[in-house]
């Protein structure tokens, strides 16, 4: 009786996480989509400590209870004190924390003495995925938080250092799974962790938002490796959840940059220092002031914002809110245009003019903003780069050449807010800022906005 309402719980807690990812997938339902994650995840654990204290292994209960408690006190102290800014790499380092678990479950499955061929092939695949994923995001742990340089890591002959971490990875299983033995196993992990610091040392900051998503992918896979490992359904099918949704974030990601999957993996393109087409004569840039922005704004009729990191790192959004709201009362239609790979979060802008409280409504994608920017009066552009570069359509030897960007160069007038003119985060120049219906407005972001509110 008491195993049937576990399992029943279980089956609650997965339903509510599906319908968790149903609701994050609109604006208007994201915060009742987290809440239903959240009430799943506590039924699945209230569900794992009834089956440990079924089981009379009260041991194991006292050292689950100790370990949520500590979990929980860490992750609510670091919840607490991140920034937005900092959530790309907060996020990297819990995915961190997943492989982990995925290899210490699989050596301890190991260990536990079952040889069933099966559970042998099971053991070895989980700790390989639990490793890459280990490795992979510390590496993007240390590129998003400035540790480590963004710029990719070009060995000689590095895709071939890939396959053969994977063919020798594939010889290991047919030994280990033949064996049984803990060699095999222990190369194959120390192998694993190399490949995976690689991979992901391989690619450029540019693509850095996809390499979040995908290895939230790959933390979704270990997580269901796991499951396999412990027998434990829920965990076979929230490992599945995430893998699957991740797989198909990195997918719309990739999308949205005109790339394939395998290129990015392969070596993506970005930098932090050098600019790819620094020896272009653009000619010169207009600079203005917040007061011509404001004379600008008071005359416009239409105006769109697009946002990108350098709005989250200046914590403008609520400035900006403030303003959008001002030019609304006074009868101005204001959107916001929202590149999927703008910030190094998925969803990282939508994110942030929400805490801000923009109108959902009014906050659209770069396909749904594009069409209107030749009808456009003035165009804000707060904090973003190599989104609105024009040389991904115009230039085919640039870097990002291909990558759709917001079209804000059609509009009458564009405003950009940087603090300097250096290159995005791409390492590409950008020729829009040297435009004749360009003006450049320099300074933190936050203050310039400000200064456009009180010239109002």
């Amino acid at each position: 009786m008491a195993l049937s309402l576990i399992n029943a719980a279980y089956i609650i807690a997965a339903l509510l996480f599906i319908f968790s990812l149903a609701g994050l997938s609109r604006h208007e339902t994201a915060k009742e989509g987290n809440v239903l994650g959240m009430v799943g995840m506590g039924v699945a654990l209230l569900g794992t400590l009834w089956l440990a204290g079924q089981r009379a292994e009260w041991l194991n209960w006292v050292a689950i209870a100790v370990a949520m408690a500590v979990g929980a006190a860490v992750g609510i102290r670091r919840a607490r004190r991140v920034q937005m800014t900092g959530m790309p790499e907060l996020i990297a380092m819990l995915h961190s924390f997943v492989g982990l678990a995925a290899v210490l479950v699989g050596y301890n499955s190991y260990l536990s003495g079952e040889s069933d061929a099966v559970h042998s092939v099971e053991v070895f695949l989980g700790v390989f995925i639990g490793a890459v994923t280990l490795t992979g995001s510390v590496v993007a742990f240390l590129k998003l938080s400035a540790r480590m340089s963004s710029r990719p890591l070009m060995l000689p002959a590095r895709h071939w250092l890939n396959l053969t971490a994977l063919v020798v990875s594939a010889g290991l299983l047919v030994w280990f799974v033949a064996t049984l033995s803990i060699v095999p196993l222990a190369v194959m992990t120390v192998t694993a962790l190399l490949f995976g610091w690689h991979l992901v040392a391989s690619i450029g900051g540019g693509d850095m938002p996809v390499v979040v998503s995908m290895l939230n992918s790959y933390s979704g896979w270990a997580a269901a490796a796991a499951g396999f490992m412990l027998g434990n359904d829920l965990l076979i099918v929230t490992g599945a959840l995430v893998g699957s949704s991740g797989a198909y974030l990195s997918y719309i990601m990739c999308r949205a940059m005109n790339r394939s999957f395998v290129s990015v993996i392969a070596g993506g393109f970005g930098s932090d220092g050098a600019v790819g087409n620094a020896d272009v004569d653009y000619g010169d840039h207009r600079e203005t002031t917040a007061e011509d922005v404001a004379d600008l704004l008071t005359s416009a009729q239409s105006v769109v914002i697009t946002p990108g990191y350098g709005m989250a790192v200046a914590q403008a959004q609520y400035p900006v809110a403030e303003l959008t709201a001002k030019l609304r009362e006074r009868g101005v239609t204001v959107r916001f245009g929202i590149h999927p790979v703008a910030g190094r979060l998925p969803g990282h802008m939508n994110v942030l003019l929400a805490e801000a409280r923009v109108p959902y409504d009014i906050v659209l994608e770069m396909d749904e903003v594009n069409p209107d920017l030749p009808d456009t009066d003035v165009v804000l552009v707060i904090g973003a780069n190599d989104t609105v570069n024009p040389a991904a359509e115009e230039d085919p030897t640039s870097p990002i050449a291909g990558m759709p960007v917001i079209e804000v160069w059609k509009a009458r007038h564009v405003v950009v807010f940087k603090r300097s003119m250096n290159a995005g985060y791409a390492g590409v120049q950008n020729p829009l800022f040297f435009r004749e219906n360009t003006a450049m407005l320099f300074g933190d972001a936050k203050d310039r906005v400000e200064d456009i509110i009180k010239a109002l």
